[in-house]
């Protein structure tokens, strides 16, 4: 998966070898399952610097940052050519969550997104969130804590501000619709929002449809500065797309009416990029549920806090709408392949930008957001990044 995703970044930008490569950042959350930890990047890329494909003597980092890892690698390329530490970095993310005959080993990796050391005090904290919610916390078998996690988050939001089921599975629906679009979908069929509803439960009130499926991608962008671009033939030129801004956050134990970091990372990047909510044309959000659409709607300025679900139900975060949100198909219809998923989200809003998306165009689109998180600290991600691409 490494070879593939890195041999395509090549080809994209119409390089033969990464000789002008200054510096890499692996990303992945899993291979230690298999007993590779430490040097998992410089492992999978050796083969390549042996065919003279990747230079030799290159660093490489390598980052985990559970969901979020991808965008970690990219924050770091991103901060390598802003330094003028090279001129060209790579960020690719790599993972395998399935395994043949070894569940064990997908359990094991998602579990390293959550606090090992202290569980007592997650334990107890989605506990009292529960009687908030209304929803005991009660992990079950056939998914991961995350899901339970999740499940009361949209729960306490239905019973606060009236958001629904079927605006839940409306939101799902149409990410399963854009799929059916998306060559590199994990799932390329579509759905309907009663389809949805009565799908398999698995956390109430998040069926099957709306819970993101395990598997497995890879993912590469390459970062360049002005400089070496203008030294790119037309062709490339042509289809670059610039970072405007990437902000980090990191989790806490919030409360339930409490914004979560994903607001606040937003918030940074729009200020750095000096534009506003309204001036996003196509968004991909971190939806591992469908819930989750909904309520980084809110955190992103697309739509007031506990607004969401309408949002949703309105068709306006659809194709052809005023802020359409994951046309890839999102995590629950493209995949979350855990370690990837930042970078495939930039690939999705990169096609967009170059005009590339086929039935998936946003006609016009000039300016583009990726919201990512990773692990969860409480009712957080570990660590949210935001980043704001333009044409």
């Amino acid at each position: 998966m490494a070879r593939e995703a890195y041999m395509g970044v090549l080809a994209d930008a119409g390089l033969a070898n990464g000789n002008d490569i200054g510096m890499a950042w692996f990303g992945n959350c899993g291979m230690w399952t298999d007993g590779q930890g430490s040097i998992r990047g410089q492992v999978c890329l050796t083969p390549l610097v042996r065919e003279g494909l990747f230079p030799e003597r290159v660093p490489v980092i390598n980052v985990e940052g559970g969901c979020a890892t991808a965008s970690i690698a990219l924050h770091g390329a991103w901060k390598d050519v802003l330094s003028g530490q090279t001129d060209l970095s790579l960020a690719m993310g790599v993972e395998k969550t399935f395994s043949l005959g070894a569940p064990e080993k997908t359990v094991q990796l998602f579990d390293g997104g959550i606090d090992q050391y202290d569980r007592e005090e997650w334990l107890s904290y989605y506990a009292a969130a529960g009687v908030a919610a209304g929803k005991p916390f009660a992990p079950g078998p056939g998914r991961t804590i995350f899901m339970d996690t999740y499940a009361m988050q949209a729960a306490w939001h239905m019973r606060t501000y009236g958001t629904t089921e079927r605006q839940i599975a409306m939101a799902c629906a149409k990410n399963h619709q854009a799929a059916v679009h998306n060559p590199k979908a994990q799932y390329r069929f579509a759905m309907t929002a009663d389809e949805v509803l009565v799908d398999r439960p698995v956390s109430w009130p998040l069926t099957r449809a709306m819970c993101a499926p395990i598997g497995d991608g890879a993912a590469a962008a390459l970062v360049c500065s002005g400089a070496w671009l203008a030294r790119q033939p037309e062709a490339v030129r042509g289809r670059a797309v610039r970072i405007a801004a990437s902000t980090m956050t990191a989790g806490k134990y919030r409360r339930l009416d409490e914004p979560g970091l994903s607001k606040l990372a937003a918030e940074r990047a729009y200020r750095a990029a000096d534009l506003t909510a309204k001036d996003i044309d196509v968004a991909e959000v971190h939806d591992a549920t469908s819930f989750c659409e909904i309520y980084q709607s809110e955190m992103l300025g697309f739509c007031g806090i506990g607004e969401g679900g309408r949002l949703a139900e309105s068709g306006e975060t659809a194709h052809g709408g005023a802020i359409p949100i994951n046309l890839s198909g999102g995590l629950v219809s493209k995949g979350h392949p855990v370690g990837a998923t930042g970078l495939s989200m930039i690939d999705e809003l990169v096609l967009q930008l170059r005009g590339e998306a086929g039935a998936r165009q946003v006609l016009g689109a000039r300016t583009a957001l990726a919201e990512n998180g990773g692990g969860v600290m409480g009712f957080d991600e570990a660590a949210c990044s935001v980043i704001i691409l333009q044409r």
